[in-house]
């Protein structure tokens, strides 16, 4: 099995690689190659940093996206997106202006806003993972967070979890054979690795 991890050039990409091996994939591939995504069994979309600085390389690679929309939607095959992999599922995303993202899930990426001085942002640290709905990858438990943008789904059936922090904010978002989470499995030590082994056997 075949696990294309996309190098854009913006995700802590030795991290997730290696989080995914020790979760039992036997074959995770870091690759810019629009056609090993194609043809991969499942994909997976990092991401860390600001929404502009991932969806623009992303989309500066030649044939990339539409191998992404061919393998998960013509395809059907599992996806997930980690962090701001996750929030580049959205319509757009209001980091350093307004950006169009993928629009798979319909929404938009916020900055974090709380009137309590106490409730410091970016949200960073561990966090509950409560869920919003029943979904195969997804089970209560604690998991690390680090954002500052929140994904604000147009469509409340999208959600999958959630986490509070001054408030509730979206942890993870699916539809489909799709699931995004806002926290890093790869950091997320046996909680993360559970997640990744369920990603790993998931056949939506």
């Amino acid at each position: 099995m075949t696990v294309a991890l996309i190098d854009y050039g913006a995700g802590n990409l030795r991290s997730v690689h290696n989080a995914l091996k020790a979760a039992g994939a036997r074959d995770v591939a870091i690759t810019a190659d629009p056609d090993l995504v194609r043809g991969a069994e499942r994909v997976v979309l990092p991401g860390v940093g600001a929404y502009r600085a991932c969806i623009e390389p992303l989309r500066a690679i030649p044939g990339m996206i539409e191998a992404m929309h061919e393998a998960v939607f013509a395809q059907g095959r599992p996806f997930l997106g980690i962090c701001v992999g996750m929030q580049l599922l959205a319509d757009a995303g209001e980091e350093f202006g307004r950006h169009a993202g993928l629009g798979w899930i319909p929404g938009t990426v916020r900055l974090i806003e709380r009137d309590d001085p106490a409730i410091k942002v970016p949200h960073m640290g561990w966090n509950d993972v409560m869920l919003a709905r029943e979904h195969p990858l997804i089970v209560p438990g604690e998991a690390y967070f680090l954002h500052s943008y929140h994904f604000v789904a147009a469509d409340p059936a999208h959600v999958v979890a959630t986490t509070d922090h001054g408030g509730p904010l979206v942890a993870a978002v699916g539809r489909d054979n799709i699931l995004g989470v806002q926290f890093h499995p790869e950091k997320s030590q046996a909680y993360g690795l559970a997640t990744l082994a369920r990603f790993l056997k998931w056949k939506p």
